[in-house]
C-alpha cells in the first residue's frame, strides 16, 4: 500500500475502493510491521493531545516564554460567544483552536507537530470546529487525521515542511493542506476532492515567508496559523460545491518546493527580515533583550 505522489495515492484508493484515510492505515501497517490496533492507538493520543492543547488554552491562558502572546485564543472565543463574530462561529472556533495550540506551544506545553510546531494548530483548528459544528465522532477525527497524514508524508517526501528551506508556505501552508484533505473526506468528498483542495491551499499560500520575531515560533506564527485555517476551510468549501483545480497536487508541491529555494534566505527562519525586524515587535519581545511587556 505504499505510494511515492498523490497520483499513485489516488490509484491505490480506486483500486481498492477505499479513502485517503483508510490507504494510510494500510500503509502505516504495512511499512511499520504492526498491526492496525497498534496504528490507530497512536493517531488516538495524537488526536487526545491535540485536544488538550487547542481548549487549555482557552480555559487557562498564560503568557509564552518570549512574552509575544497569551490568552489570544480566549479572547477569539469569549467574542464569538458575545454574538459579535464577522466570519461566523465556525471561523471564530477554528481560529481561536489553531491559535491557542500555538500558545501551549510558546508555553513549552505538550503538542502534536501537524506537520511542525510553528504550524502545530491548523490541523487541530479546523478538525476540532467540525466536530462541533457537526457531532462527528472521535473515530471519524482519528481517520481524518490519517488522511492529513498522506498529505503531510506526500509533502515530506517530494518537497519540504521546513520553514528554514521553504518559507512558511511550507509550514502553514502543508498544515492547511492537510487539514484542506482531512476536513473534504470528513465532510464526505472524494479521494480526488481531497487532493484538490490541498492543491488550492498550496496555490493560495505560494510564497508566504517565514519571519518569526526573536526567532521564536510565537509572532507572527500564530496569527499564520488561524489564516492557515480558515484558508482550509475555504478550500473545503469550495472543493465539495464541485470547483475543481487545474493543478494536480503533485505539481503543486513541486511549485512550492521551486518557489521556497528561491525565497530569500533573510526569509527563511533566520529572523533577519519581514516581520523579524518590526520595531514595534522587537520591543515586546523578551529574546531580544530589551522586551517589554
Amino acid at each position: 500500500m505504499n505510494f511515492r505522489n498523490a497520483k499513485e495515492l489516488l490509484e491505490l484508493c480506486a483500486s481498492a475502493g477505499c479513502s485517503i484515510s483508510e490507504t494510510m492505515i494500510r500503509r502505516e501497517i504495512s511499512e511499520g510491521e504492526t498491526d492496525r490496533e497498534t496504528v490507530l492507538a497512536r493517531m488516538d493520543r495524537a488526536l487526545s493531545i491535540m485536544k488538550q492543547s487547542a481548549n487549555s488554552a482557552i480555559s487557562d491562558p498564560k503568557r509564552s516564554m518570549g512574552g509575544l502572546i497569551g490568552g489570544e485564543a480566549k479572547k477569539i472565543m469569549e467574542h464569538a460567544a458575545a454574538g459579535k463574530s464577522a466570519c461566523g462561529t465556525l471561523m471564530a472556533k477554528a481560529a481561536a483552536y489553531a491559535m491557542g495550540v500555538l500558545e501551549v506551544n510558546a508555553g513549552m506545553g505538550l503538542i502534536v507537530a501537524a506537520p511542525t510546531a510553528g504550524s502545530s494548530g491548523v490541523v487541530p483548528g479546523v478538525l476540532l470546529v467540525l466536530q462541533e459544528e457537526y457531532g462527528f465522532s472521535d473515530e471519524e477525527l482519528r481517520n481524518a487525521l490519517f488522511n492529513a497524514g498522506a498529505v503531510g508524508y506526500l509533502a515530506m517526501r517530494n518537497a519540504t515542511v521546513a520553514g528554514a528551506v521553504g518559507g512558511c508556505q511550507a509550514e502553514v501552508g502543508i498544515a492547511s493542506a492537510m487539514a484542506a484533505s482531512a476536513a473534504v473526506e470528513l465532510l464526505g468528498g472524494t479521494p480526488a476532492q481531497c487532493l484538490s483542495a490541498a492543491s488550492m491551499v498550496l496555490m493560495n499560500m505560494l510564497g508566504l515567508v517565514c519571519d518569526p520575531v526573536g526567532g521564536l515560533v510565537e509572532y507572527p506564527c500564530q496569527n499564520r496559523n488561524a489564516a492557515g485555517a480558515a484558508n482550509a476551510l475555504v478550500a473545503a468549501e469550495v472543493t465539495l460545491s464541485g470547483v475543481s483545480q487545474l493543478i494536480p497536487f503533485d505539481e503543486m508541491l513541486d511549485i512550492l518546493y521551486a518557489v521556497g529555494k528561491r525565497i530569500p534566505a533573510e526569509l527563511r527562519e533566520t529572523a533577519l527580515g519581514g516581520c523579524a525586524l518590526s520595531e514595534s515587535a522587537c520591543g515586546a519581545c523578551r529574546a531580544c533583550g530589551d522586551g517589554v511587556l
